[in-house]
């Protein structure tokens, strides 16, 4: 018996995790790949951003031809791009091949996740999409925290190579299972370059994308450099095995939460400024508590930190993923502003980490860090307020 379409949709919200499980594969890893191919920390910094580096180029695109390939064969392509490229990089032992592959799975990454929000409103009956998209919100840190919680405990035994082979299997998997459960794709429109263009200029000429967009940027960048270094952070620090996978996975699992109240808060009648400003706002004390020089000797107070950086700002990515569908200029561009909101995104992630590692390896520690985090935040404070005046007159 075939699953409902809501059952459907539940599977593209899980193969979003399996993506997910890429990204977050890789920061456990990194004390072993120090050992294994010398990895430097700035070398670290770029091998955990590369993988946003479709993103960084090619989002806006793939979002204008998500119709055209068909959402559904472009989440299988994307999984099995992702099973190729994690099977070729654990059985590199090059830094320069492993970083090839982390391209690689960029690009699969963004196969898979361009087209979900589009498909899960296929899916789903419309009084349920806005629950579904918020469940859709918390794909990254969902991912991203069981790969943290499993790292520590699978890498010891068994090595980074075997990781990787893991998940090559549960990305092959997971592209079985959607090619078999999903349905099928409808006939293409048939729609030309010269009408994928004029889309493209529309949304790239409305301010609504560029604000989200920017938002979304500056969000991401330094919630990957501080969660992406945590593992890195706290085995430098003495923390190892099982209590340092709990404790990473924990930072990125609160983001869930974070993620999910920001559409209850907004159905409830909060403005989009106010859970912004939360959010943004947590992240700036939360990061100064946890890496500023005045807590070196409070390690739980340091933790709090990270917790509040990570679970309150949950807030601003669950609330820009509904004011991307809001602030597209039309129905017709809603692809389109979502791939540029994931392209700048994308270089949030790319440019974050390799910023927050340089200020680290020249203060000999992360006491600088909040330099960088409480910069991003006020930035993002500013453009919140921005986006609420432009709300009125918005496409609701």
């Amino acid at each position: 018996m075939k699953p409902s379409r809501s059952g459907a949709a539940w599977l593209v919200v899980a193969a979003g995790g399996v993506a997910a499980l890429q990204v977050g594969k890789l920061p456990p890893a990194l004390p072993a790949l120090q050992a294994d191919l010398g990895l430097t920390l700035v070398q670290s910094g770029f091998l955990l951003s590369m993988v946003q580096l479709a993103g960084l180029t090619l989002a806006v695109f793939m979002g204008l031809l998500a119709d055209g390939m068909g959402l559904k064969r472009s989440m299988v392509r994307g999984l099995l791009l992702l099973a190729l490229a994690s099977g070729a990089g654990g059985l590199s032992t090059s830094v320069s091949v492993l970083l090839v592959c982390r391209a690689l799975e960029g690009m699969g990454l963004l196969l898979v996740a361009l087209p979900a929000p589009a498909l899960i409103r296929r899916l789903v009956p419309p009084q349920q999409l806005a629950g579904m998209l918020g469940v859709w919100g918390a794909y990254m840190p969902t991912g991203t925290a069981l790969a943290l919680l499993a790292g520590p405990l699978f890498i010891p035994a068994w090595g980074w190579g075997a990781w990787w082979w893991l998940f090559a299997a549960i990305s092959l998997t997971m592209a079985l299972c959607i090619a078999r459960v999903i349905p099928a794709d409808p006939p293409a429109t048939g729609q030309g370059s010269t009408g994928m263009l004029q889309r493209l200029r529309r949304t790239l000429g409305a301010r609504g994308p560029w604000l989200v967009a920017l938002s979304f940027g500056l969000y991401s960048g330094q919630w990957l450099a501080v969660v992406g270094f945590l593992p890195s952070i706290y085995a430098a620090a003495g923390v190892g095995g099982a209590l340092l996978g709990v404790l990473t996975a924990l930072a990125a699992a609160v983001n869930m939460g974070g993620n999910m109240a920001s559409g209850r808060l907004l159905q409830r009648g909060w403005m989009p400024r106010a859970t912004l400003w939360l959010g943004f706002g947590a992240m700036a004390l939360g990061s100064t508590l946890a890496f500023a020089a005045f807590s070196e000797g409070w390690p739980w107070l340091r933790f709090a930190g990270v917790l509040l950086f990570s679970g309150v700002g949950g807030l601003v990515p669950g609330t820009l993923f509904s004011l991307a569908v809001r602030l597209a200029p039309g129905e017709q561009q809603v692809a389109a502003t979502v791939g540029w909101v994931q392209q700048l995104s994308a270089l949030g992630q790319f440019v974050g980490p390799p910023v927050t590692a340089a200020l680290a390896a020249r203060a000999g520690g992360w006491q600088l860090t909040p330099l960088f985090t409480v910069a991003c935040c006020v930035g993002g404070a500013v453009l919140s307020w921005i986006i609420q005046r432009a709300l009125p007159t918005a496409r609701s």
